[in-house]
C-alpha cells in the first residue's frame, strides 16, 4: 500500500474512529493492513502520529496537524463523489442549448418543458443566434448541443437530422385576389416581399432558391424576428417568408394564407448539433435521447 491517498486514507480512518480495527472495517481491510500503513506513513514523516493505548489509537500533537488538513481533503473528495453520483442520476447540472428563437418556441418549447419536469435539478442556458452564431456558440464551448437548420457542412461538427420543415410564402387580408391563384416566382416578386434580415439559413436558402431559378430576392421590408413576419403579413404590409408549422394556428384561423407557386419550395431539415469526437454530458445526450 505505498499510494500516498491510500495511506492517507487509512490515517483518516483510524484517527476518526480512534480504532485501528474499526479502520480496517470501514476499509474493508485486514488490521495488519492499516498498522502497516500508518507505520509507513509514521516512518515517511519521521515522527509518531498515534499513542497507542489499550482502548485503541490517539492522535500525537503532530497526528492532530496532519489531521486537520487529510479531513479537509477527505470532505471534499466525499462531496466530489456525491456531486459525480448527482450528475450520473441527473439530480444536478445543467444543459446548454442554441438555437434560433423560433426553433425555440415552436420546436423544443414541449422537449424543454418535459425534460425540466423529469429533471428539475438541472439548470437549464438558452442561447439564441442564428445558424452561424450556434455554431460559433459550440465551438466556443459556450453550449453543449445546438438545434439548427440543416445542412451544415462542417467537419468539427456531427449533426442528426430531428425533423422536417416546410417553408412557404404568406400573405393577410390586404392580399386576398392572390388567395387562388398560381403563382410564378417572377410574378410574386412584383409584391413587396418580408424576410428575416439576420444571416439564417432560411434566409440564405431562400437567396440560393431565387438564384437557381436566374432571379434575386429583394425584401421591400426586413425584420429581426419570425413573430414580426408573421405580424407584417397579417397587417398586410407585405409577403413573409416564413416557415409553415410555426404559422399553423394563423392558417388555421383564416388570418394567414399560403401563396401557391408554380415551383416546389424544398423542405427544411432540423438537426441537433454537436461537436465531433467530443464527450457529452449525461445531461446533453439524455436531452439528445428525448428529442431524437
Amino acid at each position: 500500500m505505498s499510494n500516498n491517498h491510500e495511506l492517507y486514507k487509512v490515517f483518516y480512518w483510524a484517527a476518526k474512529t480512534g480504532s485501528l480495527s474499526k479502520a480496517a472495517a470501514a476499509l474493508y481491510l485486514t488490521q495488519p493492513s492499516v498498522s502497516h500503513a500508518v507505520k509507513q506513513l509514521e516512518d515517511r514523516f519521521g515522527m509518531a502520529l498515534f499513542y497507542r493505548t489499550s482502548k485503541g489509537v490517539t492522535l500525537t500533537q503532530e497526528g492532530s496537524i496532519l489531521y486537520s488538513y487529510i479531513e479537509q481533503s477527505q470532505i471534499l473528495i466525499t462531496l466530489a463523489e456525491e456531486k459525480m453520483a448527482a450528475l450520473k442520476n441527473l439530480d444536478s447540472g445543467e444543459l446548454r442549448v442554441g438555437g434560433s428563437d423560433s426553433l425555440f418556441k415552436h420546436y423544443l418549447l414541449p422537449y424543454l418543458e418535459d425534460f425540466h419536469r423529469r429533471y428539475p435539478g438541472i439548470k437549464l442556458h438558452l442561447n439564441h443566434g442564428t445558424t452561424p452564431e450556434v455554431i460559433t456558440f459550440l465551438k466556443e464551448g459556450r453550449i453543449d448541443l445546438g438545434v439548427v437548420r440543416m445542412p451544415i457542412g462542417d467537419s468539427q461538427l456531427e449533426v442528426r437530422e430531428s425533423i422536417r420543415l416546410q417553408d412557404c410564402f404568406v400573405a393577410g387580408a390586404g392580399y386576398s385576389e392572390l388567395k387562388d391563384q398560381v403563382m410564378s416566382l417572377e410574378q410574386l416578386l412584383q409584391h413587396p416581399i418580408i424576410l428575416f434580415s439576420r444571416n439564417s439559413r432560411a434566409r440564405m436558402t431562400i437567396n440560393e432558391l431565387f438564384q437557381h431559378y436566374g432571379y434575386t430576392i429583394k425584401p421591400e421590408i426586413e425584420v429581426g424576428s419570425v413573430d414580426l413576419l408573421i405580424e407584417f403579413a397579417r397587417k398586410g404590409l407585405g409577403i413573409s417568408y416564413v416557415t409553415k408549422e410555426f404559422v399553423a394556428n394563423e392558417l388555421q384561423e383564416g388570418s394567414l394564407f399560403e401563396i401557391k407557386l408554380d415551383v416546389q419550395l424544398p423542405p427544411t431539415h432540423v438537426g441537433i448539433m454537436t461537436m465531433r469526437n467530443m464527450p457529452l454530458s449525461r445531461s446533453a445526450q439524455q436531452f439528445i435521447d428525448m428529442v431524437h
